[in-house]
């Protein structure tokens, strides 16, 4: 692999970005086990004689009544801790827009282009099915979306390591899916709104911003703010997860003189490991404990809802990434990075069909006045999302041994100076290291030849 830095389609991240790709991506596979093992506990919880007492945990009310806020306990999972997901969201799509991939716009093109494919793919087949099926449109919107930290807990499932650049295609895609998922809920999952409250929430908005303009600090300052933020923003009838995002865009993604980091990838680094670790776990066990029966899950291929959701998730989700970027690559002239190829880009595509939390989220807003059918999606998620890890993790192992190589090639370090070697071919520091490195090994080679061959001889030598 060189260390060229012309920009392929899959080439070589720069250093910096590699770096921050790595500790995120180490948090959201931390948060994705955790998210498994809550949505398994969940499952378990609810098809066993303890059933009752899940629904009656889930259901559980608390909150102050008079601010609006008294909320079930799957409530607050829902509205409360998942806007901490989506200020993490609001955060990572501030940086990608000024810092990372996205802010080049022909390096942009074809990931974003990949990701409104993928969306709008699933959408199309959950539609077509159905037309034809005669069933409710409204949920088109449940398997537009991806989730990173189950896909990425799959990777480590299976201990499949990918290359650094098809990881960041597969974040890239998840934080565009998070951006058009956020506008989604906004324009679609809106109820009347308090116009008061609203105008409130974008009153405290204004205030976010300004403390953080001023260069403000301190986290008595601003969670207070956000909490009244988005008690208001749920008053309003905007979805409350909205002013999660709205405040991780305002934070400040690039660095100044005398900053090794930015104050937004500082928040992050703080917040991330809250929202994947407690937030997104939490959600899901409240969220993914429907009940599972033989005939349950038969109705889910047989019903137009539950089976546009699982078509559009394992079928569409693949067909809309792979076509969006294979004619955006065709059409742009874009080339492929040599070392890997279009089957590559065609596994992440399927392992992007895994739709889990913003996809029960959506769920559970379209179907909201039914809750028999609620779970029914819930259950078509579920099984959508296992059929595309399964498939996605058939087509990864088809390609374990390119990918391992192609990893181990990227952080080898002969050097030991915590760069790896592949970023500074261009460097003539570096090959005066490995030069001296070399003559310090062939030296001491030298030297166990010498023993060697006196050895040699005494064992020769007539006693």
């Amino acid at each position: 692999m060189s260390a060229s830095t012309d920009r392929k389609f899959l080439g070589m991240l720069p250093l910096p970005e590699r770096r921050h790709l790595t500790d995120a991506l180490r948090t959201e596979t931390v948060g994705g086990m955790l998210l498994l093992l809550a949505a398994v506990v969940a499952l378990i919880w609810a098809n066993t004689p303890l059933s009752d007492s899940y629904e009656s945990v889930r259901e559980f009310h608390f909150g102050p009544a008079a601010l609006g806020l008294d909320l079930s306990v799957q409530h607050w999972a829902a509205d409360g801790l998942l806007a901490i997901f989506f200020f993490v969201a609001g955060v990572e799509l501030k940086r990608e827009l000024v810092a990372g991939e996205l802010r080049d716009p022909r390096a942009a093109a074809l990931p974003v282009v990949a990701a409104l494919c993928g969306m709008a793919a699933p959408a199309l087949v959950y539609a077509l099915v159905n037309v034809l099926g005669d069933g409710s449109l409204d949920g088109w919107a449940v398997p537009t979306a991806t989730d990173i930290a189950f896909a990425l807990a799959v990777l480590a499932v299976i201990g499949t390591s990918l290359p650094s650049a098809l990881r960041a295609f597969l974040l890239t895609l998840a934080v565009v899916d998070d951006l058009f998922a956020i506008l989604i809920i906004a324009v679609f999952f809106t109820s009347d709104l308090d116009f008061a409250a609203l105008g409130g929430a974008v009153a405290g908005l204004a205030v976010f911003w300004l403390l953080l303009r001023k260069g403000v600090r301190g986290w008595y300052v601003y969670v207070p703010l956000a909490l009244v933020i988005w008690g208001l923003m749920y008053n309003s009838g905007v979805h409350a997860t909205i002013a999660g995002v709205a405040m991780g865009l305002m934070l400040r993604c690039t660095t100044r003189e005398g900053e090794e980091h930015s104050p937004g990838e500082h928040i992050e680094h703080l917040v991330r490991p809250l929202s994947a670790g407690l937030a997104v776990p939490l959600f899901a066990l409240f969220s993914a404990g429907v009940s599972v029966s033989g005939k349950s899950l038969g109705d889910v291929f047989t019903q137009p809802v539950t089976l546009g959701v699982v078509l559009g998730l394992v079928v569409g989700k693949a067909v809309g990434i792979f076509g969006g970027t294979w004619l955006t690559a065709r059409f742009t002239k874009a080339e492929l990075n040599p070392e890997l190829n279009w089957p590559d880009v065609f596994a992440v595509a399927t392992l992007a069909g895994i739709g889990f939390t913003v996809s029960l989220l959506i769920g559970e807003l379209a179907f909201a006045g039914d809750a028999v059918l609620t779970d029914e999606v819930k259950a078509a998620v579920l099984i959508g999302s296992l059929i595309a890890a399964v498939l996605a993790s058939v087509l990864l192992k088809l390609r374990v041994r390119k990918y391992n190589a192609l990893c181990a090639e990227e952080d080898r370090d002969d050097d030991e100076d915590g760069i790896p070697d592949i970023y500074e071919q261009d460097s003539p520091e570096y090959h005066l290291r490995m030069a001296a490195i070399h003559e310090r090994k062939a030296a001491e080679h030298r030297q166990r030849a010498q023993l060697a061959g006196a050895s040699s001889e005494e064992a020769d030598r007539p006693a």
